[in-house]
C-alpha cells in the first residue's frame, strides 16, 4: 500500500494526472486567444462539400459566388435499384478528408481553391418525393434561379478562352450538382438553355440514355425517367448534335439503340476502346467531337466499374478505372464548360464508403477543371 501511495504522489508531483504542468485549465484564456481559429478535422463539423462554406443560396439573393455545388436529391426516375437521393449526402460524407488547405494535385499542379474563383456549398434543392412533374419544376427553377446570380469575381473571364458563350453576353457563374438519379439533367439543361441555347454534352456513362421510352409508359410524365431524358432533351432542342458518351458498355436490343442514338445528336466510346486505343486517343476523339461549343459534362458514377465503385443503382461490369476516368477527365481542360454533374451515387449498395469517397474526388476535379486558366496541352498519341 505505501509502495503504491508513493507512486501516486510521484505522478501527481511530475503533472502526469495533473493539469498544472501545462496549464490545461486555465480558465483565464479563450480558445481563440489560446489556439486560434477553430478549424475542422476531416471527422468533425457540419457537412459540407470538402468543409465549404454554406449558404442558403436558393432564398437569400444576396449570396453570390462564382461555383456552386449543388445537391439534388431525387431518385424516383431510375428504372433498377432507387436510393441515389441520399448521393448528395454520401458524396458530402465522402470529401470530409478534403479542404480548401490541403487541396493541391500533383496532377493537376494547383489548389482548384487558389486560383480566384468563389466556391460555396449551396446545400440540397428540397425537391418533392411523391410528384416527379413538381421536383422536375423544382429542379429547373433552383438552377436556374442560381445560373441568374451575378458571378463573384469579376475580373474573371480567363475560363472563357475569349468566347462569349451567353445568349445575354453575360458571364454566369457555374454550378457542380451532385445527384440524384441521371434524370435531374434534363431540368439542368432546360436551365441552360435559356442561357446559352443548345449544348454539347460529354456524357460519361456505362447506358446510353437516350431511349424513347419504357415498356409501360403511357403518360407524358412516365415518358421521362434517367434513361430518357437525353431522348426528351433532344426533342426540346435543348442539346447540340455534337455530343458524345463515354464509357458505353449496357446491353442494347440491337443497332436501332445505336441509330437512335446518332438522331438524338450523340457518338460513343465504348469502355472497351480504352484497351484498343488507349486514354490520349480517347481524349482527342472527344476534344474533337464538341469543339468550341458551350458543353456540359455529365458523368453517371457507373462509368467506373462496379467492382470499383459498387454504390449505384445500375452496375455493369467491364468499366474503366477511377485512375482511368480522372486522366480523361484532366485532358478535358480549355474546353468551354458551362456546368457539371456527378449522378446515381447510391450508398445504400456501398462498400467502406469507396463510391461516395471515389465521388468526391472526381467532385474536386471537376472544379479543377472548370477554374483551369491556361491553355490545355493537346495529346500526345494517335488519334481513334
Amino acid at each position: 500500500m505505501k509502495a503504491a501511495a508513493s507512486a501516486f504522489l510521484l505522478l501527481v508531483t511530475h503533472g502526469v494526472l495533473g493539469h498544472s504542468q501545462h496549464n490545461f485549465g486555465d480558465s483565464q484564456e479563450t480558445w481563440l486567444s489560446k489556439y486560434g481559429k477553430q478549424v475542422d478535422q476531416p471527422f468533425s463539423g457540419p457537412l459540407t462539400f470538402s468543409h465549404l462554406a454554406y449558404a442558403r443560396c436558393l432564398e437569400d439573393e444576396s449570396i453570390d459566388f462564382d461555383i456552386a455545388i449543388l445537391g439534388i436529391p431525387f431518385d424516383t426516375g431510375t428504372s433498377y435499384r432507387p436510393g441515389a437521393r441520399f448521393g448528395p449526402y454520401a458524396i458530402r460524407s465522402g470529401s470530409r478528408r478534403q479542404g480548401e488547405i490541403r487541396a493541391y494535385s500533383l496532377a493537376w499542379g494547383y489548389n482548384p481553391y487558389e486560383q480566384g474563383s468563389k466556391i460555396i456549398d449551396c446545400g440540397d434543392v428540397p425537391v418533392s418525393p411523391f410528384d416527379n412533374a413538381l421536383a422536375i419544376d423544382q429542379m429547373e427553377v433552383a438552377y436556374s434561379t442560381l445560373l441568374a446570380r451575378s458571378i463573384s469575381s469579376k475580373a474573371l473571364s480567363a475560363w472563357k478562352h475569349g468566347a462569349v458563350l451567353a445568349k445575354d453576353g453575360r458571364e454566369h457563374p457555374r454550378i457542380i450538382s451532385m445527384g440524384g438519379d441521371h434524370t435531374i439533367v434534363l431540368p439542368i439543361l432546360r436551365a441552360l438553355y435559356k442561357i446559352y441555347g443548345p449544348v454539347a454534352v460529354i456524357h460519361f456513362d456505362a447506358h446510353l440514355d437516350t431511349w424513347s421510352g419504357y415498356p409501360g409508359a403511357v403518360t407524358e410524365q412516365s415518358r421521362i425517367t434517367h434513361g430518357t431524358f437525353f431522348y426528351i432533351a433532344s426533342q426540346e432542342g435543348l442539346i447540340s448534335n455534337n455530343s458524345i458518351h463515354a464509357g458505353i458498355r449496357c446491353k442494347l436490343t440491337g443497332l436501332d439503340d445505336v441509330e437512335n442514338d446518332e438522331s438524338v445528336g450523340f457518338h460513343f466510346i465504348t469502355s472497351d476502346d480504352i484497351d484498343i486505343h488507349g486514354v490520349p486517343a480517347i481524349i482527342r476523339r472527344i476534344r474533337e467531337r464538341v469543339g468550341d461549343s458551350p458543353v456540359y459534362l455529365s458523368l453517371d458514377i457507373d462509368v467506373i466499374d462496379p467492382g470499383l465503385a459498387p454504390g449505384t443503382g445500375t452496375p455493369e461490369a467491364g468499366g474503366w478505372t477511377s485512375r482511368e476516368l480522372k486522366r480523361i477527365i484532366r485532358g478535358l481542360v480549355g474546353l468551354n464548360f458551362v456546368g457539371a454533374d456527378v449522378v446515381e451515387v447510391a450508398p445504400a449498395y456501398d462498400h467502406a464508403e469507396v463510391t461516395g469517397t471515389t465521388a468526391a474526388d472526381i467532385v474536386h476535379d471537376l472544379l479543377s477543371l472548370l477554374v483551369f486558366q491556361m491553355p490545355p496541352a493537346q495529346p500526345s498519341r494517335s488519334e481513334m
